[in-house]
């Protein structure tokens, strides 16, 4: 069974680059038809697609959020990462991995989570 763990801090200032692993265990982030995902969840507000990285190492990121945000991988480490650049206190959430079946938009359709870190955007 594939467990996904989140770390990173829980508290960046604003201005600053939010950076954020997620470590697999129990399958591969290479293995077809995968997809690894990062949301988050904003107080009091809907969970949301931040973007996704496929199994052949493909992303896809969410329009709004494009222009300051990365998504990459090592393999090797069989982890994948979250860059999210000069964030502001809208940026504060909890911060989920997930895996799913297809590269989606759609937070639904990821079936594998971790657990969530909490990231705090303040000086």
């Amino acid at each position: 069974q594939v467990q996904l763990q989140e770390s990173g801090p829980g508290l960046v200032k604003p201005s600053q680059t939010l950076s954020l692993t997620c470590t697999v265990s129990g399958g591969s982030i290479t293995i077809d038809p995968y997809y690894w995902a990062w949301l988050r969840q904003p107080p009091g507000k809907a969970r949301e697609w931040i973007g996704h990285i496929g199994y052949a190492g493909n992303t896809n990121i969410r329009p709004s959020l494009k222009s300051r945000t990365s998504i990459s991988r090592d393999t090797s480490k069989n982890q994948f990462s979250l860059q999210l650049s000069s964030v502001t206190p809208e940026d504060t959430a909890v911060y989920y991995c997930a895996r799913g079946n297809f590269g989606t938009s759609d937070a639904h359709l990821y079936t594998s989570w971790g657990q969530g870190i909490q990231v705090t955007v303040s000086s």
